[in-house]
């Protein structure tokens, strides 16, 4: 049952089941992030230490797909995406029945690996199944379809939050999960062609050539610091909105579904332009955003309010989108023949930059105010910057060789 081959009748329903799990790791962090202050209070810890529990599960997130590929290689998608979904299940049922917040990071990390498993194995199901321009359309929709994530996660999160109180969002993950485990034993299936031998020596070797591969390494760094500027916001901002201008947690879910639409926005505009020159495009994208932060700075000394905020972060998020879509259609479609182990470095990678980064900025510079907003913004531009320097140079390079 659990290795039975994908049947060509269920390939449509099969892959609108993988689109439903590639944003669970949005959904993951995002649904509760307008509770991140009222779970502070009623847990009674400290923002940062209920920030921690984001950060937790991104540095787990991060970890497991970078082993996580190799097994799905080695032993197929199904079993282990149904698997991890039950876990996940039962592991955010935990969380909203505990007030101890050293159990809700043990289950965070929980939450990080199997969710990890399930959002690898739906990227390979892809390779395994589409091939040539359809398969670059169908990668090119994943920013799109994973910024759903942050639209409409923060936006259910508010109003569970003022109905039902934080532990609500966790017993919402869960029936999610436990809806699609169903639905993946009706209608999906293994879709692995050839698995690969489980060799630690072999494993170890394509490891290598994929991180000495320069572009592919430096494209999963501009991901990491592409998407940190959206997980830092979604750290403060809610702070910022509830704390500091006393707002509801609603307006904080509102202001996040905003933004996530920013992100959707940008990967649109990515895969619009899908087929122009790499880094000219990523180049004016670059420049574009660190004038509109220069702007942010300036507009700090003459009108500071929400309506601000959030306008110079929604130009800054839709820019981020679109150097997140570019760069990930890149780097999934970089290896086919090892898709598994190119999915879970690509996501691994990415989400361990986004983890220490994000937390570490957050940490020196604590959610404020929008000036404090527009530092963390600004140092994540200038890193992307230098960063594309690098990129520029690499590309130079192999044009002239």
């Amino acid at each position: 049952m659990f290795t039975t081959p994908l049947k060509p009748k269920n390939q449509q329903i099969a892959t609108l089941l993988a689109f439903s799990l590639i944003p669970m790791s949005g959904f993951a962090t995002d649904i509760y992030i307008p509770s991140l202050p009222t779970m502070a209070q009623n847990l009674g810890v400290s923002q940062l230490a209920v920030q921690l529990t984001l950060g937790m599960f991104l540095i787990s997130y991060g970890v497991s797909q970078l082993f996580v590929g190799s097994l799905l290689d080695s032993f197929g998608r199904y079993r282990i995406n149904l698997i991890s979904l039950l876990i996940f299940a039962v592991a955010s049922i935990v969380i909203a029945n505990t007030a101890n917040i050293y159990i809700i990071y043990a289950m965070r990390i929980v939450h990080g690996i199997t969710v990890g498993a399930i959002v690898v194995s739906k990227r390979a199901y892809f390779v395994d199944v589409y091939k040539g321009d359809q398969l670059k359309n169908y990668l090119s929709m994943f920013s799109i379809i994973w910024a759903t994530a942050p639209i409409v996660a923060p936006f259910v999160g508010g109003y569970l939050q003022n109905y039902f109180g934080w532990q609500a969002n966790f017993y919402f993950l869960a029936l999610f999960a436990v809806t699609i485990l169903i639905l993946e034993l009706i209608f999906s299936g293994e879709t692995i062609k050839q698995p690969m031998v489980f060799s630690l020596k072999k494993i170890a070797s394509v490891y290598s050539s994929m991180i000495g591969t320069a572009s592919f390494t430096l494209g999963i760094v501009m991901l990491g610091l592409s998407y940190s500027m959206v997980m830092v916001y979604n750290m403060t901002g809610p702070f910022i909105i509830e704390h500091e201008l006393g707002l509801s947690p609603i307006t904080a879910g509102y202001c996040s579904l905003l933004l996530g639409g920013a992100v959707m926005l940008g990967g649109f505009l990515g895969k619009a332009t899908i087929n122009k020159p790499f880094v000219k495009k990523l180049s004016v994208n670059l420049l574009l955003q660190c004038l509109f932060c220069l702007t942010m700075f300036g507009s700090v000394f003459f009108v500071e309010n929400l309506y601000s905020m959030v306008f110079f972060a929604f130009i800054i998020h839709a820019s981020s989108g679109y150097t997140f879509n570019t760069f990930f259609t890149f780097c999934l479609s970089r290896f086919p023949k090892n898709a598994g182990i190119a999915s879970g470095l690509t996501g691994g990678i990415n989400y361990v930059i986004v983890s220490f980064l994000s937390y570490g900025i957050i940490a020196a510079i604590p959610a404020k105010d929008q000036l404090n907003l527009t530092y963390s913004y600004a140092v994540l531009i200038i890193l992307s910057l230098a960063t594309m320097f690098i990129i520029f140079k690499q590309y130079n390079k192999a044009v002239k060789g």
